[in-house]
């Protein structure tokens, strides 16, 4: 008896999280189709951040280009290079344009691999030229650092956290430098889910919700980018490894 009811409340649960997921619809998805980024869903952030904000406010130490990318069979490849002495890349985002606030946030991506590699999958708050940064709150989908191979970071910046990397998730995946994996976010209104290939490995749920800690009630907009060096990624580079793609399937939205 006792069985049978542990079984009915199991099927239970499983009927009522898929009903759950069964009301979630694709809102919005870019598959990179075509031979050029959609500029009326992206752009380009250019150069090493200077002056404003020089490094990327990491001593990040490349150049972002509009030719470090291309567009072929329905990918967005981001290839870094060392050309001389200078690194590039290329950082892309969707301010302004596609900006979205709660929902499932998604992308299929192949990592590249090598000391001093950075790439990420990310979101800021869309207010952030009114608080500035943390402030505005900062989601961290996916960041991979290529010196600490088969590590994955999942990670959230609030005021509170003064920009330091207090709420996050490593967690490590052997093969995770092998092929394409699924890097993922189920935003809320109470906390947020953080998936690798449908894996739940980090959940940030305060139970204080106000400014500081939960910037996360308002629209973000999308940052995909590969960084070399910097803080997180360096500070040393082996320049042996170039060039890296960072190579791009998907990005999905389901609300």
């Amino acid at each position: 008896m006792k069985t049978t009811i542990l079984v009915a409340i199991l099927l239970l649960s499983f009927s009522f999280s898929c009903a759950q997921e069964t009301k979630r619809k694709l809102v919005w998805e870019e598959n990179f189709e075509g031979k050029k980024l959609d500029e009326t869903v992206w752009n380009y952030e250019l150069g090493n951040g200077c002056p404003s904000i020089c490094g990327w406010g990491n001593n990040e130490r490349q150049v972002y280009t509009k030719i470090n990318h291309k567009l072929k069979k329905g990918k967005l490849t981001i290839t870094a290079m060392k050309e001389k002495e200078t690194y590039t890349s290329t950082r892309i985002t969707s301010a302004g344009k596609k900006e979205f606030q709660y929902g499932r946030i998604e992308a299929r991506a192949k990592l590249p691999v090598g000391e001093g590699i950075w790439p990420a999958f990310w979101m800021l708050g869309s207010n952030i030229n009114n608080v500035g940064w943390p402030k505005c709150g900062e989601i961290d989908i996916l960041e991979y650092v290529g010196k600490n191979p088969h590590l994955v970071y999942t990670s959230l910046h609030t005021q509170d956290s003064h920009g330091e990397t207090i709420n996050s998730k490593k967690i490590v995946f052997p093969k995770i430098e092998e092929g394409f994996h699924i890097f993922a976010v189920d935003w809320t209104k109470d906390k947020m889910d953080f998936f690798v290939d449908d894996k739940l490995v980090y959940t940030f749920q305060p139970e204080v919700k106000n400014e500081n800690t939960w910037p996360f009630n308002q629209p973000f907009y999308i940052i995909i980018n590969m960084a070399i060096g910097g803080n997180f990624g360096g500070p040393e580079v082996d320049d042996s490894i170039f060039p890296q793609e960072y190579v791009l399937d998907y990005v999905k939205v389901y609300q």
